[in-house]
């Protein structure tokens, strides 16, 4: 993905408004322009990740010069290292990462700097030709020199974007829903109701769903067993963002949003073997789990530890499907996982298969010993 993406912007030939091309690493003497570069970069107006593409020669036609035995050469904890050491305005610091691509049979790096809401990025502390207090951007190809500061327009726009005022109202939410301590309860009729105390307009409620039955292995290792399901929805003014079901769990001590569902077929059929119940951190239904929950030291942070003893929280999908893979290689040996693993009562429960329960149970358990393993080994 990063390879075909850089191989179009040496095709344009030309550099952009995020994305910048170098012949080589900065020297010792010119780290004041990486630093300025970054923090460029950091506040582009596009609102995009940028990208300082390095071992491209603009001069030669763009073409690729081999940075394999360049001596300024630097990686991603060098690059974070540089950055922590350098006085950034309330220590927010731009994020980075330092990735190698093969073009032409030649590395070239690209120092990517990732997209955030935390713009804009200054410095609190001059560092070199670098000035404190300065605002600095990219419009199209050009930097803000070291000297000035930004227009007032592309400061305004970066101000506006650290406080969600350029985001969508969905966005908007997300945000806010991560500040639990500030949004007001307000029940109205059936449902249990809170809006943002500081734009009202944002609202969310779950209302139950008597109409609704069913029962999950997760439910089993609570003192209170019995489902009690709800639709959570989040509204701005009148209109309807987003929506997803709850569950109370036991006996209404404390409530989340449901997990998602995936699973892992042990053969070349498409049937889950082992199906298992995860989170995926950075989403709207995991921003919502947390949302809900507040500890108190007592029953509601019982009931919550109990849950995520049943639960897989992912940092993204694709550590998801590569730990799926990691499975598949493991589980021939699955016995070893399985030690002191302790299964809950489950009774009998009309329509149900009781030993799926269990099976399900049994087996999740299992994934979260291979995740350590996993986590450890990627570590």
């Amino acid at each position: 993905m990063l390879n075909q993406l850089i191989q179009e912007f040496i095709s344009l030939r030309q550099e952009g408004s995020y994305w910048d091309f170098k012949k080589e690493w900065y020297a010792n003497e010119k780290k004041s322009d990486l630093l300025h570069d970054i923090i460029c970069m950091a506040n582009n107006i596009d609102n995009k990740d940028a990208y300082i593409i390095i071992g491209i020669d603009e001069e030669n036609n763009y073409s690729v010069r081999n940075v394999v035995n360049d001596a300024n050469r630097k990686n991603t904890q060098m690059l974070i290292d540089f950055l922590r050491n350098k006085k950034f305005s309330g220590g927010i610091r731009p994020v980075v990462q330092v990735e190698t691509i093969i073009i032409d049979n030649g590395e070239i790096d690209v120092i990517v700097i990732k997209n955030t809401n935390n713009t804009p990025y200054y410095l609190s502390e001059k560092y070199q030709g670098v000035f404190a207090n300065n605002i600095y951007t990219r419009v199209m190809d050009t930097n803000t020199p070291k000297e000035k500061s930004a227009d007032i327009h592309h400061v305004e726009y970066l101000w506006k974007k650290r406080f969600r005022l350029i985001s969508t109202p969905l966005e908007r939410v997300e945000y806010y829903l991560k500040k639990s301590n500030e949004w007001i309860h307000s029940t109205s009729g059936i449902s249990s109701k809170k809006y943002y105390k500081y734009f009202p307009e944002f609202t969310i409620e779950h209302i139950r769903e008597d109409d609704v039955y069913g029962y999950e292995y997760y439910l089993f290792n609570q003192t209170d067993t019995r489902p009690r399901w709800y639709e959570i929805k989040l509204y701005y003014h009148q209109t309807l963002l987003f929506a997803t079901r709850g569950v109370s769990l036991d006996g209404g001590r404390y409530f989340t949003s449901i997990p998602f569902t995936d699973g892992i077929s042990l053969t070349s059929c498409h049937d889950w073997d082992i199906p298992f119940k995860y989170f995926i951190k950075d989403t709207l239904e995991y921003t919502i789990h947390e949302f809900y929950f507040s500890p108190d030291g007592d029953e509601k942070s019982t009931s919550h530890r109990k849950f995520m003893e049943c639960m897989l929280v992912f940092d993204s999908e694709d550590e998801k499907e590569s730990f799926k893979e990691y499975v598949l290689s493991v589980w021939h040996d699955n016995h070893k996982y399985s030690q002191s693993i302790r299964i809950p009562h489950i009774p009998e429960i009309m329509s149900y298969i009781t030993d799926e329960f269990k099976k399900e149970y049994k087996n999740v358990q299992i994934l979260k010993n291979i995740f350590e393993e996993f986590k450890l080994n990627n570590s």
